[in-house]
C-alpha cells in the first residue's frame, strides 16, 4: 500500500524474518538500491503487533493528518490490485475485512473524520455553510499564491464548476483559465465581475485592498443582498476588513481558516483517543474468534472419534433402538461440551495451556490423523497460498 508519506507490504507468513527480508529485497531491486542500505529505512511488525497497525492503517489513525479519507481509498486500491494478481489469501482476506470494519466503526462512533483540518478544506466547508451547493454558484479567482489555487481545487472537488480567473496580466490569467477551462479577466475587469460572484477566492497579495468597501456595496445592492464570500489568502490583505461589516458579505482571512483548522485538529485528537480503544476491541475480538476456529479442527475430531465409539455400540446391539439411539447422541453431546468449551476458550485466552490440552486430547484418544482429517480439503493449500503472499 502507498500513501503520500510511505510504502507498506503487508503479508501472513511462517517466517517472518525471511519474508521482511524478501520485501526489502524486492523493493531495493524496483528502486535500484543496495538491500542492506535500504533496510535501515524500513521498519516491521509482528504478530499481533502488526494487526494492530493495518487496523490502524485503516482506520487513519496512523496517517500524518489523523481522520484524513484519504487513506481508505488507498488501502481499497491496493487490495484491489492485490487480489487480481493473486496474492491475497483467505487468511489475509480475513484479516483486511476486520480493518476495514473496525475503520467502518470508528467513523460511525465517532466524529474523527466530521471537522476539516486542512486551511483550504475549511474554506470549502466555509463555502458550503454560506453558499450551499457549490455546483450552482459561480466563483473568481484572483490568482497570484498557491494557497488561493488550493483552496479553488477543493471548491471544485465539492461541485464548484463556473469560475473566472483573474491575475494581473492577460497572459498570466490565459494560463490559469487553461487549467481550470475557464473564462478569465484582469485586475480591471474585478466590478464588473464581481455582482456575479457568489464566491471569491483571492491570494495576489497587490499591496493594496482589490475589493474596497464601496466595490462590494455596489455589488451587493447588485445581487439583492444575495451573499458573497471572500476567502482572502493574500498577505498582505486583498480586501478591505470593512466589507466584513456590510450585510450580506463575509471575510474570512488565513487566521480565520487557521483558527479552524486548529479547531478540527484539536476535535480529531480528542476523538482518536476513542478509536484507539475501538482498535483495541476489534483487535481483541479477532484475535479470539480466530484463536477459537484454530481450535475448531481438534475439537471436531474429538466429537467425531466419540461419535463412531458411539455408532459401534449401538452396532453391537442385536436391533436397532430409536430410543438408545437419541439417548446416547445427548449423553456424548452432553459429556463433550464442556471440554470443548474449555479447549475454545485456552484458545481464545491464547492461554499455552491450550497447546498442552489440545496434545493430551490427541494423545489420550488417539486423534492427531483425524485432525489433520477434519480440516477442509483446501485449507492447507490456502494456508501455502497465503505465506507465499
Amino acid at each position: 500500500m502507498s500513501t503520500c508519506a510511505r510504502t507498506e507490504i503487508f503479508g501472513l507468513a511462517d517466517n517472518c524474518d525471511a519474508a521482511r527480508r524478501g520485501a526489502i529485497g524486492v523493493l531495493a531491486d524496483l528502486g535500484g538500491f543496495d538491500a542492506k542500505l535500504f533496510a535501515s529505512e524500513t521498519y516491521g511488525h509482528e504478530g499481533e503487533d502488526a494487526l494492530r497497525h493495518l487496523f490502524r492503517v485503516a482506520a487513519s489513525l496512523d496517517s500524518p493528518i489523523v481522520g484524513e479519507p484519504e487513506v481508505t481509498g488507498q488501502l481499497r486500491d491496493a487490495v484491489r490490485i492485490a487480489t487480481a494478481h493473486d496474492h491475497v489469501g483467505s487468511g489475509l482476506s480475513a484479516i483486511i475485512q476486520a480493518a476495514n470494519g473496525a475503520a467502518k466503526r470508528i467513523r460511525s462512533e465517532t466524529p474523527i473524520g466530521e471537522r476539516s483540518v486542512s486551511m483550504a478544506a475549511c474554506a470549502s466547508q466555509v463555502a458550503r455553510d454560506v453558499q450551499g451547493d457549490l455546483s450552482r454558484v459561480g466563483a473568481i479567482l484572483v490568482t497570484g499564491g498557491e494557497m488561493g489555487e488550493l483552496i479553488v481545487d477543493q471548491l471544485r472537488a465539492a461541485g464548484l464548476t463556473r469560475l473566472t480567473v483573474v491575475a494581473r496580466s492577460h497572459a498570466r490569467a490565459e494560463i490559469g483559465a487553461r487549467r481550470y477551462e475557464c473564462h478569465y479577466g484582469v485586475l480591471d475587469d474585478l466590478p464588473a465581475l464581481l455582482p456575479d460572484a457568489d464566491i471569491v477566492v483571492t491570494s495576489l497579495g497587490a499591496g493594496r485592498h482589490l475589493f474596497d468597501r464601496g466595490m462590494a456595496a455596489a455589488a451587493l445592492a447588485q445581487r439583492r443582498r444575495r451573499p458573497i464570500l471572500f476567502v482572502d489568502a493574500a498577505i498582505p490583505s486583498d480586501v478591505d476588513p470593512a466589507v466584513n461589516d456590510l450585510d450580506g458579505a463575509f471575510v474570512y482571512s488565513l487566521d480565520d481558516l487557521e483558527r479552524i483548522a486548529l479547531e478540527g485538529r484539536s476535535s480529531r485528537h480528542r476523538a482518536a483517543e476513542d478509536a484507539e480503544a475501538i482498535v483495541g476491541e476489534e483487535v481483541e475480538g479477532f484475535r479470539r474468534a480466530t484463536a477459537e476456529r484454530n481450535a475448531t479442527p481438534a475439537v471436531t475430531a474429538l466429537r467425531a472419534h466419540f461419535e463412531r465409539v458411539r455408532a459401534d455400540v449401538l452396532a453391537e446391539l442385536p436391533s436397532a433402538d430409536p430410543v438408545l439411539e437419541d439417548v446416547t447422541r445427548r449423553l456424548v453431546n452432553r459429556l463433550l461440551h464442556a471440554p470443548s468449551e474449555a479447549l475454545r476458550a485456552l484458545s481464545a485466552e491464547n492461554d499455552p495451556a491450550g497447546l498442552q490440552a489440545e496434545k493430551l486430547l490427541r494423545h489420550l484418544f488417539d486423534i492427531e490423523s483425524r485432525v489433520k482429517s477434519a480440516l477442509p480439503n483446501d485449507r492447507n493449500a490456502g494456508t501455502e497460498k497465503e505465506n507465499k503472499s
